[in-house]
């Protein structure tokens, strides 16, 4: 038997920063393995003590090179029993014009949606559909991550970001129709504003207008991630979690 047997098991993309690594710490409190897959490669003056081999380096806007990776994981799950407990879709990616400028829809570069959505919403359908059969061994759990900025137009995030996010979570809804009935819950979090490195200037501008007057925290957004895919959300699947101190509102 492994030394991994018996865990848990959870893949998260986009785990290198913010939001992504502090899911990592939360679920590995909890005693889980967590496979990460970010496009940098481990690094080697990295803390995290399960190393590379429980890193994939991969590119979500090469559909080829994800297919390669959905590969390796299924075949790094086999100490697991091909057992998956939770995918966590966190990776995205929000562009800017040459000047820093937000890309709205007149002026964002055809090439630039289609590498937003590839990233942003069809690499989450395609890792899910890659990795079903494992999800559905463990009946396992699925939580996308969209954002306030699918809701509502947002000064600083761009039309393509913005569209992509409000798409996934219309799949997620469908997703969780088409899943259910295997055994597979699919739910998603919404964040606001978030005190992460990829904060743009002029951020503190708007906590003035959110009721909770601060900004969140990442362990406050992977807290929720968790439960999502803890027994404890047992009977939740189709949900959005707004989770922004109320800027929603």
């Amino acid at each position: 038997m492994s030394e991994t047997s018996g865990r848990k098991t959870i893949v998260l993309t986009g785990a290198s920063r913010g939001i992504g690594h502090a899911t990592v710490k939360r679920f590995s409190a909890a005693g889980w393995r967590v496979i990460t897959c970010s496009r940098q490669a481990f690094a080697e003056d990295c803390p995290w003590p399960a190393g590379p081999e429980d890193h994939i380096q991969v590119d979500l806007s090469d559909p080829e090179n994800l297919g390669v990776a959905v590969a390796e994981m299924q075949k790094r799950l086999q100490s697991e029993g091909s057992q998956l407990h939770a995918l966590v879709n966190n990776a995205g990616i929000s562009p800017k014009l040459g000047d820093g400028a937000r890309p709205d829809s007149l002026t964002t570069p055809m090439h630039l949606w289609r590498t937003v959505f590839q990233v942003n919403f069809f690499a989450p359908i395609m890792l899910a559909r890659g990795l079903f059969e494992e999800l559905k061994s463990a009946g396992g759990s699925i939580v996308n991550v969209t954002s306030i900025v699918g809701m509502r137009v947002h000064p600083f995030a761009g039309t393509a970001y913005a569209t992509s996010k409000s798409a996934l979570a219309s799949l997620t809804r469908e997703m969780a129709a088409d899943f259910g009935p295997h055994g597979v819950r699919v739910n998603a979090i919404a964040p606001g504003e978030i005190d992460t490195a990829i904060l743009s200037p002029g951020t503190e501008k708007l906590v003035e207008e959110i009721p909770l007057r601060r900004l969140g925290r990442p362990s406050e957004v992977a807290d929720t991630i968790f439960y999502l895919c803890s027994d404890d959300a047992s009977y939740v699947t189709g949900s959005e979690i707004h989770i922004n101190g109320g800027q929603h509102v």
